[in-house]
């Protein structure tokens, strides 16, 4: 019979906090100064910029985010039970950004037909976030950001991971010995519990205008239009293998805030039942470089709702969305030259059974297929910059994808390709100055008159400056 030792792999652990130290001491870098608090350890150990992460990274994150080099406040029972674990000095930390943003054309006023809005807008600020990221018990630890938003001039809850992990560790033998962690994730948006960056939540542009014209659809397991960040909460479980295998299985629910609860008619994009993510991977370390390559999708039943100004009840038939990807992610760790490569296709089709009843959509059976190419370059983590590429295609849709002043379609496609180039430059260790274009060769179907008002797609194109600074 196997015999399985609940214990941590004390020299697997020690062999990444090795390399994390010997990657920290060499060049600079920075993330969410509360992780660095609790493990006094620089930033460059689980980031190359953040918020990419290193190899040492992903196992941080793997394990709960709990590994801690400070003073700690515990507590024991009678039967020698740990019953408290706490750092002296609670993970916490604040982020701020502070935006430029300047388009190819002025967009169209809000509310005056024919009239256009300011020519460039600056948000003092973007948005600022308050994190608790770290250690709550031992084996339990959380990501939990809270943000103002400047446009919408609100707080709300961002993008929030809490994890518990355990290390096993079985096989007999160093040959046929094996490490495994087996964590629990309990998250609200799908992708951001993963540890790579090819992975919509944690993807490129790590930030991004607020502001700017962006493609009004995507597929649901994506971050951007459509998805559901924010708007679910999942609870799954997840192992890692050997340091090489991963495998995820997470079950979503709608956790919409604000408006009518329980949930009714007034609310939009509804789950029906639960809406199974899935996640597979496999990575490879050499050296000071690293590969994965893996697979990810989502399924969702949902009721339309609320869709301009009908209201429709949340029972009855639903609209399916069947999301797959494909994934793939290289990176380099030099002392002083570091690149990634990130690539990314995520294909998704659609059933409208709901959305074709209520007059929300003309076709029954709709696709959305996404690619997404990045190449990044860094000198010792304080100058660097990013390349990127990409692309959605899908259906033709006359009442999805309607004429309308700037967001609509003339063509009744959401064709969207486009490039990004990015020049990034770290002063400080918690400061970092960027300047980003966005350039479309096509918008929502057509690279002229896209949306049938007269606008192109390079009247989309985008200058953003931003100001990033973490404490």
């Amino acid at each position: 019979m196997t015999r399985v030792r609940h214990i941590w792999s004390s020299t697997s652990l020690l062999q990444w906090l090795g390399f994390g130290l010997c990657v920290s001491v060499t060049t600079p870098g920075w993330a969410v100064p509360s992780f660095a608090r609790q493990t006094g350890m620089a930033c460059a150990a689980c980031h190359t910029v953040f918020p990419e992460l290193t190899p040492f990274g992903r196992e941080f994150k793997l394990n709960g985010y709990v590994l801690d080099n400070i003073k700690q406040v515990t507590g024991i029972d009678t039967s020698a039970h740990q019953t408290l674990a706490l750092n002296s000095i609670p993970p916490i930390s604040l982020m701020a950004q502070i935006s430029y943003t300047h388009t190819g054309a002025a967009l169209p006023d809000s509310v005056l037909n024919g009239a256009l809005a300011k020519d460039g807008d600056l948000l003092f600020p973007q948005q600022v976030s308050f994190f608790y990221a770290g250690k709550i018990a031992d084996g339990l630890g959380a990501f939990i950001q809270l943000t103002y938003d400047g446009v919408g001039d609100s707080f709300g809850f961002d993008n929030t991971d809490i994890r518990y992990a355990h290390h096993f560790s079985f096989g007999g033998s160093n040959d046929n010995s094996h490490t495994m962690i087996v964590g629990v994730t309990l998250n609200n948006n799908p992708t951001v519990q993963d540890v790579w960056n090819t992975t919509p939540a944690w993807g490129v542009p790590y930030s991004n205008s607020s502001v700017a014209p962006s493609q009004p659809t995507s597929a649901k397991v994506d971050s951007g239009a459509g998805g559901f960040g924010q708007n679910v909460g999942g609870l799954g479980v997840y192992i890692w293998l050997d340091d090489h295998f991963y495998a995820e299985i997470t079950d979503y629910t709608s956790a919409i805030r604000g408006g009518a609860h329980p949930l009714d008619s007034t609310q939009s994009n509804v789950v029906s039942g639960s809406a199974p993510y899935w996640r597979v991977a496999y990575e490879q370390r050499w050296d000071r470089n690293s590969l994965s390559v893996g697979a990810f999708g989502l399924n969702a039943n949902l009721h339309p709702g609320l869709q301009g100004v009908t209201n429709t009840a949340l029972a009855g038939v639903t609209d399916r969305f069947k999301d797959t990807a494909a994934d793939v992610q290289y990176q380099f760790i030099g002392e002083d030259h570091l690149f990634t490569f990130l690539g990314t296709y995520i294909s998704e089709h659609q059933t409208l059974n709901a959305s074709v009843l209520d007059g929300f959509a003309a076709n029954t059976d709709n696709n959305l297929k996404t690619l997404k190419l990045t190449g990044e370059y860094y000198y010792q983590r304080r100058i660097g910059g990013t390349i990127g590429y990409f692309s959605t295609t899908g259906g033709s849709d006359a009442v999805l994808y309607a004429p309308a002043p700037l967001t609509g379609s003339a063509n009744n496609s959401p064709d969207t390709s486009g490039y990004l180039l990015e020049v990034n430059y770290l002063p400080w260790l918690n400061t970092k100055l960027q300047a980003q274009y966005v350039g479309y060769k096509k918008f929502n179907g057509q690279s002229t008159n896209y949306d049938g008002s007269g606008r192109n797609a390079s009247d989309n194109n985008t200058m953003y400056l931003l100001v990033w600074l973490n404490f």
